[in-house]
């Protein structure tokens, strides 16, 4: 009988705990700069979750930040339009018990949870106050989403921010995490302005992560979106390129994102564009080098039991300044590519290149899926890269 009664009690806690929800990140937007100074202001983000889940909580940054910043209050509500929100839903969002919160220098913070059920596709006006400003923000550079700033007192519980200014890129706010059924999981999208969406309409959810997300909701997963325009693989920034290298911001873009089961590795070009606009030999990468990045990356991805779905380079034959085309770095992209299509450290593969190509000109993007710099897609080019996600990616 106890035998009996210790396996039934076994079976209760492996249901109770396959059925205990958990938090999953549903939208991100990765650091990638210093920002202006700012004055005390008010400033309303609109962000579009994924996932959708019982609670949720938010993360700000102050990643470039040189000295602490105070931050609150801080609140979440439904958005009905522009800077207009259903005041019904507004809820006061709390650090530790807290109003406001002081975040040091390159830090970041997670809020308490907010008991405010979120849906899937479900659109949230966050609303940030600076009480003090603050000596230097920490952005996201290429927002694709108007921002609304009201200078002066707060307003954070305003319905409609009235004589804002506005912006479009991300200030403070880097990720919004829900409290989500079981099998809730993540896919990251890690990459540069291509992820990022560079060439997509603007407030209409066209980048290729975007409209992801939108397909894969119906089945518990979450697409983050990683990228960051100007980010190169394997070195960081220096003018004209943004942001920590994709290895060195691993843990804290993708692999520390709460659900993550896989990330879409999307990167390289930038490597390749360094060593054709730059001269000095540090900031040059062979084909050999970018692999080898990918092949590190990957390693430390399936140690933490995450998978990898890699994506082949775009062409860019005929770009313009301040980017270059040349036979050399042609001829790399071609090198990565092969790799990518044929190695068997990747856990899926998706041929972007093969699909968006000219067959006429392999190596220019087809005119109907450009944005007309050579270089990124347009809306139409970007719903083209979601559909060829693999099936894959809903595996747990």
């Amino acid at each position: 009988m106890m035998r009996v009664v210790v396996a039934l009690l076994c079976l209760l806690a492996s249901a109770w705990s396959m059925a205990a929800p958990d938090w999953v990140s549903s939208w991100t937007a990765a650091p990638d700069s210093a920002g202006p100074a700012m004055q005390p202001q008010t400033i309303r983000q609109v962000v579009r979750t994924s996932a959708g889940g019982s609670q949720l909580r938010i993360r700000l940054s102050n990643a470039y930040g040189l000295t602490a910043v105070t931050i609150g209050p801080v609140r979440v509500a439904r958005r009905v339009g522009d800077a207009a929100i259903d005041p019904a839903s507004d809820r006061v969002v709390r650090f530790d018990g807290q109003p406001a919160v002081t975040i040091a220098p390159g830090q970041s913070v997670v809020s308490d949870a907010v008991a405010l059920p979120v849906a899937t596709l479900q659109e949230l006006a966050i609303s940030l106050y600076l009480p003090e400003g603050a000596s230097r923000a920490s952005i996201h550079g290429e927002g694709l989403q108007t921002v609304y700033l009201a200078p002066g007192a707060d307003t954070t519980a305003a319905p409609v921010l009235l004589a804002a200014q506005t912006d479009d890129s991300r200030y403070f706010l880097a990720g919004v995490e829900v409290l989500s059924a079981s099998d809730a999981r993540a896919v990251v999208v890690l990459g540069d302005s291509i992820a990022d969406g560079v060439g997509a309409t603007a407030n209409a959810y066209a980048r290729w992560p975007d409209v992801l997300a939108a397909r894969l909701a119906p089945a518990s997963m979450a697409v983050v979106n990683a990228g960051i325009a100007g980010n190169r693989l394997i070195r960081d920034a220096v003018p004209p390129f943004v942001g920590s290298s994709m290895l060195g911001r691993l843990l804290r873009d993708a692999l520390d994102q709460a659900g993550v089961r896989w990330i879409v590795l999307h990167a390289g070009s930038n490597d390749i564009n360094a060593g054709d606009m730059l001269a000095t030999p540090d900031q040059q990468a062979s084909a050999q080098d970018i692999v080898d990045g990918m092949q590190t990356l990957i390693r430390r991805a399936h140690q933490r039991g995450v998978k990898v779905c890699g994506a082949t380079l775009l062409p860019y034959g005929g770009v313009g300044a301040p980017f270059v085309y040349t036979a050399a770095g042609e001829a790399k992209r071609q090198a990565v590519n092969a790799w990518i299509r044929s190695t068997s450290l990747l856990d899926a593969m998706v041929d972007f290149d093969a699909q968006l190509r000219d067959p006429s000109q392999p190596e220019r993007l087809l005119p109907s899926y450009g944005s007309g710099d050579h270089l990124h897609p347009n809306d139409r080019g970007y719903q083209v890269m979601a559909a060829l996600m693999p099936a894959l990616l809903l595996s747990h």
